[in-house]
């Protein structure tokens, strides 16, 4: 049996903020409604009025088999999962594993797979004497498949970590389906933006599209729960300023296109009526996916 502490308050941190009475080392401005302890974004389990704790969850609803509307739910509505970051632990492999079987193949290749690896890249214009095609000859799957691929050590170093330190805490809040299709829709939205705006001959690879949609998300998150902002918004600030900077060839379109999708779908995520919340959160994915479609076949009708 778990012992949970007696102080209902939980423990007050630097500034007189609360955290969590499971985890004392995360702030959080919202308290479960039966007892009214802090709770985190893993914590909180979603209830008909606030959010409860799992403590209280546990003895509400006891052991018995109850209806749907019943079960407990994330701060957006998904599912409660005995693993929480199941879908990030999973996305984090396959990036590992691209990243393994690429080096093996380029290594016995004598460093020959770079330019192979535009076949799943974002090449938008392909060489036809060469055989290759890209996205604007209909290889559309690159828009994705790029998001899976790294060149470089230190790139996949950078996004891999940041998968890890944002992934976790939103596909705790969020749910696996709903952020799954955050993680998704925001490398698509980053590889839309950078097939418009870019040189169609230039070939790009990486999950930043997809991690800059994560690190949006995670902003409103904080927001809604009354999290201290400074330390995500002085994390997005030197990632912008890393972005932009004179010095490397950062596909910077990717990722404000992911920032801006993923700030997009958090916001229709954790602030969507309770009444029509699937209606909300997977209709605005649906938009995100349909603003995709069509740059896409706009920019690819200019080019063709």
């Amino acid at each position: 049996m778990e012992q949970q502490p007696d102080d209902r308050d939980g423990a007050a941190a630097a500034g007189g903020a609360l955290t969590c009475y499971r985890h004392p080392g995360r702030e959080t401005g919202v308290r479960c409604v039966r007892c009214e302890r802090p709770v985190c974004a893993e914590c909180m389990i979603d209830a008909s009025v606030g959010f409860q704790c799992p403590a209280c969850v546990r003895e509400g609803f006891g052991t018995g088999h109850h209806p749907a509307a019943s079960r407990p739910r994330t701060l957006a509505g998904g599912s409660v999962a005995a693993d929480p970051r199941l879908i990030t632990k999973i996305l984090l492999a396959l990036n590992l594993a691209v990243f393994v079987v690429v080096w093996i193949v380029d290594h016995r290749l004598h460093g020959r797979l770079v330019e192979d690896l535009m076949l799943f890249g974002r090449a938008y214009t392909g060489d036809p004497s060469a055989g290759i095609e890209g996205v604007a000859e209909g290889q559309w799957y690159r828009l994705l498949t790029s998001t899976f691929l790294h060149q470089e050590v230190w790139h996949i170093a950078f996004n891999m970590l940041g998968l890890w330190w944002l992934g976790g805490p939103l596909e705790a809040a969020l749910g696996r389906v709903r952020y799954l299709a955050l993680y998704l829709l925001s490398g698509l939205a980053g590889s839309a933006l950078t097939y418009w705006i870019s040189d169609p001959a230039q070939g790009s690879l990486g999950a930043s599209g997809a991690i800059f949609g994560l690190l949006g998300a995670t902003v409103v998150l904080m927001r809604r729960m009354n999290y201290d902002m400074r330390p995500v918004l002085a994390l997005l600030v030197v990632n912008l300023i890393f972005t932009f900077n004179p010095w490397g060839s950062i596909a910077w379109q990717a990722h404000l296109g992911g920032l801006a999708a993923g700030a997009v779908m958090a916001v229709a995520m954790v602030h969507a009526p309770r009444a029509h919340r699937d209606l909300v959160q997977f209709g605005t994915c649906v938009l995100v996916l349909v603003a995709v479609v069509v740059i896409v076949l706009g920019r690819t009708a200019a080019l063709t």
